[in-house]
């Protein structure tokens, strides 16, 4: 434990915040007892009372290049000295956004070489579905304004983003939800129950894109958004033919198949991109998070070739009449160039393919924890899903308390995360060490007995 100077106010703190801040996901009964974070460095964070715990979820999984780097903030600093902002409205651009989209067109999917830039990862939704809708109706298709998305996607809680998301949590205080939006069931390799002896459970749970396709109509449908993993609903690698009959699918019905790119973007999966892992290549890709390591709010879209001749090709007065004040914004651009730079020297890509199969090698070895059902994962990025009988694969019943009981134990322990219907997220900083993953893997293992115990005291 280290002394803080701010320790002693951490009451006050509290009460401030609980007078005058709304929080995500909020309510006031979950947050009598926040942690105040005052400093991160490498893997770690301390909070005001001076407890240091390990970043079990890179903040957000955003945190690629750790906590503390001087050289994005120098970066910000220089670059805030010079131009902190300017528009780049069409008739205005500055030197880093144009040196950033230089850099991503040589660094992501080769059909990729053109990039709108947004603030965050809901803006890079709503950015690609606006972007798909206009490139049909320039493609002399306008009915096709449908979307595809799936069960336990994440693309972001605004209106649009937040209806593609399938995570029924996220929807009810706020329906009703944007039309033309339906979902379709997730790979889920530990839960999914389709395919049989002529067909792969990969091709198989693929298949019902298809299927819903042609119930909406091939005719209506712009775009299916998909997660290379899907993250925030609970860490879910697909099966390996997953996304190549996904990509046959979209091919066969003139559906944009749109790469979710914000969690498995830049690193996290040892690979820059997560469709890279498949053997694909997306129509638009959407990212944030991993290209400023957090640091500052920065995403963006990048749209293909084909994509992109039609947009320019079309006369002035049909422009894409889309924007956002801080799309190519200088300041964050800079951070993200600085953020890049470190990724690239330190070969945190690489780094991330070798520590990650040591994390995914030690993880394995929580099979031998009684309620421990399925340990999956991709590099620095890694589910452990708790079941409350792994015969049949039955979860704890919310009533039980067992995920708030398995919250505590893991802080208690030292560390920091998130866990989505008992699944504990895994994605610390790239940067982690094999000695904080040995951590890791020890505290869940202590953790979850002790929360089954606590569960059925």
């Amino acid at each position: 434990m280290l002394e803080t100077p701010q320790a002693a106010h951490a009451a006050e703190y509290i009460q401030d915040d609980l007078a005058h801040l709304m929080h995500p996901l909020y309510h006031p009964t979950d947050h009598q007892h926040p942690r105040i974070w005052v400093k991160g460095e490498g893997a770690l964070l301390t909070d005001m009372e001076g407890y240091t715990f390990i970043d079990g979820l890179s903040g957000l999984w955003n945190v690629h290049i750790g906590h503390g780097r001087r050289e994005l903030a120098e970066a910000a600093m220089h670059q805030m000295s010079t131009l902190a902002y300017a528009s780049a409205y069409t008739g205005s651009t500055n030197l880093r956004t144009i040196e950033l989209a230089n850099r991503l067109s040589q660094l992501t999917y080769p059909s990729i070489n053109t990039f709108f830039f947004t603030s965050g990862g809901a803006e890079s939704t709503e950015s690609s579905f606006k972007t798909a809708r206009y490139y049909w109706k320039l493609r002399g298709k306008p009915d096709k304004v449908k979307f595809i998305s799936r069960i336990h996607g994440y693309h972001g809680v605004t209106m649009a983003a937040g209806s593609a998301t399938g995570i029924a949590g996220y929807w009810a205080m706020f329906e009703p939800r944007v039309p033309h939006f339906s979902h379709i069931e997730s790979p889920y390799p530990y839960r999914f129950t389709g395919g049989d002896e002529h067909t792969s459970p990969g091709v198989a749970a693929a298949n019902l894109l298809e299927a819903a396709i042609l119930h909406e109509g091939a005719d209506t449908v712009a775009g299916f958004i998909a997660e290379p993993i899907q993250g925030a609903g609970g860490v879910i690698v697909p099966q390996p033919d997953y996304f190549t009959r996904i990509r046959e699918i979209c091919d066969q019905y003139d559906v944009l198949l749109i790469a979710d790119e914000v969690i498995t973007g830049f690193g996290r999966t040892g690979r820059w991109f997560g469709l890279e892992h498949f053997g694909i290549e997306p129509d638009i890709m959407q990212f944030a998070k991993g290209i400023t390591s957090g640091y500052v709010p920065l995403g963006g879209i990048g749209v293909s070739d084909t994509i992109r001749e039609t947009l320019y090709n079309t006369p002035a007065s049909s422009k894409y009449m889309h924007a956002y004040t801080y799309s190519g914004h200088p300041t964050t651009c800079a951070v993200a160039l600085a953020n890049l730079d470190v990724i690239t020297q330190e070969g945190l890509v690489e780094r991330a393919a070798e520590v990650g199969a040591y994390l995914q090698q030690q993880l394995q070895s929580l099979y031998e924890i009684e309620h421990v059902g399925d340990v999956r994962g991709i590099g620095m990025i890694a589910g452990v899903e708790i079941v409350a009988n792994r015969e049949t694969k039955a979860q704890f019943a919310p009533a039980s308390g067992f995920t708030k009981h398995l919250a505590r134990e893991l802080l208690e322990r030292g560390l920091f995360t998130r866990i989505v219907r008992d699944i504990i997220c895994i994605a610390p900083p790239l940067v982690t060490t094999h000695a904080q993953i040995d951590q890791i893997v020890a505290i869940i293992r202590a953790a979850v007995p002790a929360a089954v115990a606590a569960t059925h005291a």
